[in-house]
């Protein structure tokens, strides 16, 4: 892939094994099309696409038990959509969404290394509309408020493709916008039950945070 390095990760989930391609390091950056600059994404935020975060890995370990049989299931924010490969392998109707201009081309790599079919993916941004997307029975997403903003676009994004029975998943690391995102998402009309995370991941690291459970 040019103008930028890779690496290949193996991620024990359970116990089930996923190879992933992401990008060496945050300090990667390329974008000789200008596609991340019209998307409203920086130089310093290019990169966090192309990484597997603790959070992710606590979410995608979850799915490995979550109940998706007959739902229409969507990860917002998916990144390299770790969360999203386990519930496809478990033959779930996975949705992998992003706004980032390369998260499709490594969804479509990762695919390919772990041996799996196309996965269903659609371009995902939160502040503007989204017509072709449509509605979900459950909606996820790991390590997403990391910006002011982001309560209440996200919110408003996730409340637009919820449908009118929805469950909801976040993963949060504890960051300083999930309370107003969490008020947000109430004044909506859905309920909240805050889980804390279990203390590790996968790799034995300790991990901080929690599950932000919504229903309606």
């Amino acid at each position: 892939m040019p103008g930028y390095l890779t690496k290949l990760e193996t991620h024990l989930l359970g116990d089930s094994t996923f190879q992933v391609q992401s990008l060496l390091d945050r300090q990667q950056f390329a974008d000789p099309e200008g596609l991340a600059h019209a998307a409203g994404i920086s130089s310093a935020s290019w990169p966090l696409f192309g990484l597997i975060w603790p959070s992710a890995r606590m979410l995608a370990n979850a799915m490995q038990q979550q109940d998706i049989i007959g739902k229409r299931i969507l990860e917002i924010g998916c990144g390299l959509a770790l969360a999203s490969l386990v519930i496809h392998r478990r033959h779930g109707n996975i949705t992998a969404s992003d706004c980032h201009p390369l998260t499709q081309e490594f969804l479509a790599n990762n695919l390919r290394l772990n041996a799996l079919p196309k996965m269903n993916y659609q371009v995902g941004n939160w502040a503007k509309d989204n017509p072709d997307l449509g509605k979900f029975d459950l909606i996820i997403a790991s390590d997403v408020l990391y910006e002011r903003d982001q309560p209440d676009v996200l919110s408003k994004f996730i409340d637009r493709h919820a449908s009118e029975q929805v469950q909801i998943i976040v993963v949060d690391p504890d960051r300083g916008n999930r309370n107003e995102f969490c008020r947000r998402m109430t004044a909506l009309g859905y309920s909240l039950d805050l889980q804390r995370a279990g203390h590790q991941q996968n790799t034995g690291e300790v991990y901080k945070g929690h599950f932000l459970n919504f229903n309606r």
